[in-house]
């Protein structure tokens, strides 16, 4: 076919900064050829002063906006106050912020971290901890259940369970521990839960992101919820992408009315200014977690928790929720207007989408190509489907022109 949709007139000084980009930073990621330098809400500008839509929010880092003022005046405030003190000592943001998040949770205790890896990775220790203590499982051998077509991030760890060979390939060895079962099988979970006997918990994206907005059957959170009771098993949400709006809901969890053992949380967490992430349990779990097994340089920062504890604020009016419930409908609308126009399926909740392409037509890169000079940055994810979060602060008008640039860029 031919590409002349995909090629992209470059400036002098968009070539410039991604010569330097390129010539001086890691090859670890593939991206389009813009160049951001300023954001405000849903909408970024490159150095040349052209203006896109940003789709992606990054992997929803941004829920609320490029800018947003409330975080941004968070952010001010404590920057001129203390930024770091260690938590060798305790600092005046850091209960508040815990509180505040226990409480959005419905949990007994909050531990932060940083970036949603390393919430992760805390998620991993405490289960396996808590195995050993409290379920009883022999010293060294919990297994913990993982999902085909997971994504929980890029450590040695979380590589080690991963079926994507782009992320796991060259990495070995790997850490023993896990199991895969297919998503949205719960008698595959059934099976390997009784099989082993060592599992220790069940770590599940409620919907699968990476994977392309994947939406497991209605009634295998519900299963599995039971599932873990019945076996003594942790349920552990990875609410990284999906969690704190996106959906319409606080938790994707929400939706289908399922309280997980363990929220681990991160990306929005953050308000789009610094990482912050953090898992969310009961007592019972958390108290596995002893002075010196644990800990961060940056975990609980005061910067970090002030503005944590401002996203908490906002998400417990529950006005974002319901503007992604509500411009969600109408993302999902638009999109069923491209089905059988070059896309043969979609899956929507909140704004939040997965779109799969004809790939006969292009792959996904192809399409978020031909959406830059449309003014529309998205990312694509395996093969020919492309994912849709934009930031929850975009408009109904919004929705509807993107999803029409998306319409163009298909079809021509």
């Amino acid at each position: 076919m031919s590409h002349d949709h995909t090629t992209l007139p470059v400036s002098r000084a968009t070539a410039d900064q991604i010569e330097l980009a390129e010539e001086y930073g890691a090859s670890n990621y593939h991206p389009l050829p813009v160049v951001l330098a300023t954001g405000e809400g849903a909408w970024v500008t490159d150095v040349d002063g052209h203006r896109y839509l940003d789709a992606l929010a990054g992997y929803s880092a941004l829920n609320f906006g490029h800018g947003n003022p409330e975080l941004l005046e968070a952010a001010r405030t404590q920057l001129e106050r203390i930024t770091l003190t260690s938590r060798a000592f305790y600092n005046d943001q850091l209960g508040p912020f815990c509180e505040a998040l226990a409480q959005l949770t419905g949990k007994d205790k909050v531990l932060p971290m940083n970036t949603g890896a390393e919430a992760v990775e805390t998620a991993l220790k405490v289960a396996r901890r808590w195995g050993y203590q409290v379920k009883g499982v022999p010293e060294n051998r919990a297994t913990i259940l993982v999902m085909d077509g997971n994504f929980h991030g890029r450590t040695t760890t979380i590589v080690s369970f991963s079926t994507d060979e782009d992320a796991r390939s060259g990495f070995g060895p790997y850490t023993p521990g896990f199991q895969v079962v297919p998503y949205g099988d719960l008698a595959a979970c059934r099976d390997a839960i009784d099989a082993l006997g060592t599992v220790v918990a069940v770590l599940v994206e409620p919907i699968q992101g990476e994977g392309g907005v994947v939406v497991p059957p209605a009634d295998f959170l519900p299963g599995l919820r039971a599932l873990c009771d019945e076996r003594q098993v942790l349920l552990m949400a990875d609410e990284i992408q999906s969690g704190l709006g996106r959906t319409g809901r606080t938790f994707a969890c929400d939706l289908v009315g399922v309280v997980p053992d363990v929220y681990i949380l991160g990306k929005a967490l953050g308000g789009g200014i610094v990482p912050v992430s953090a898992i969310a349990a009961d007592r019972d779990v958390m108290d596995v977690i002893t002075p010196g097994s644990h800990g961060s340089t940056f975990g609980g920062n005061p910067l970090a928790a002030a503005v944590g504890h401002q996203v908490v604020r906002m998400l417990s009016t529950g006005v974002w929720q319901e503007r992604a419930a509500r411009l969600g409908a109408v993302l999902d609308a638009e999109l069923a207007t491209l089905v059988g126009h070059g896309v043969l399926a979609y899956r929507c909740r909140g704004l939040w989408a997965g779109v799969d392409v004809d790939p006969a037509l292009m792959s996904g890169r192809e399409l978020c190509e031909r959406l830059v000079p449309l003014g529309v940055l998205m990312k694509d994810t395996h093969g020919s489907t492309v994912r849709i979060a934009p930031p929850l602060t975009v408009t109904e008008d919004d929705v509807r022109w993107l999803v029409a640039q998306l319409r163009t860029a298909i079809t021509g």
